[in-house]
């Protein structure tokens, strides 16, 4: 069975991408199994040059067809803030959540408008790049949800009007996640590059 990289330091990403490509005949691989940590220096200035960057850099590193996204949350009132610095914002996810959370509590009622944008990459070891993209509309509320998720803090503060329900795996059904889940939108773009790049090259 070939092999692909999914290069992310991330819990929450490699659970989600393991799990949005587990239909395919293909064995997936962490930076953990390969005693790799996620060390690329993410200084571009948009989503899709660190996705790029650091696909490009562990599918040289291992040989592997390597996976990697970026991607961050746009504010409407901070003026599409933090966007690319969406990951570095405070010094660690707690400090992320108690700034969201002073920042959701001033916010205007009618301009709370925030955007999830990712950009996922597929590296191959010679060099070739195929990148996709998603986004999901939702708002930011004053309410933290009670239960967080690991590697993804500014989802605690992220609600989806149209559905009522907060964007956290606690809350949506499968079929939301399909219909919702930005990141699930953009890896399909990804599964049929993957089969015929990959599986059936």
């Amino acid at each position: 069975m070939k092999k692909i990289l999914i290069a992310t330091g991330n819990k929450g990403k490699l659970k989600d991408l393991n799990f949005f490509l587990k239909d395919l005949e293909i064995e997936i691989l962490s930076l953990k199994d390969l005693n790799l940590i996620q060390d690329v220096k993410e200084d571009g200035k948009t989503y899709k040059e660190n996705s790029e960057k650091k696909a490009l850099y562990f599918a040289k590193l291992t040989s592997l067809p390597t996976i990697a996204d970026d991607g961050g949350i746009e504010i409407d009132a901070l003026g599409g803030k933090p966007g690319v610095d969406s990951k570095y914002w405070a010094k660690n996810e707690d400090a992320i959540i108690e700034k969201l959370k002073k920042i959701a509590e001033n916010l205007s009622e009618n301009n709370r408008r925030a955007v999830f944008r990712v950009v996922i990459t597929l590296a191959l070891p010679d060099g070739k790049v195929f990148s996709t993209e998603d986004k999901i509309e939702g708002i930011i509320v004053k309410n933290e949800y009670t239960k967080r998720i690991e590697g993804f803090p500014y989802r605690s503060f992220f609600y989806l009007p149209n559905i009522k329900k907060y964007y956290h795996e606690n809350e949506l059904t499968n079929d939301e996640l399909r219909v919702y889940n930005h990141r699930y939108k953009a890896i399909q773009k990804i599964k049929e590059i993957i089969k015929k790049e990959i599986i059936n090259a």
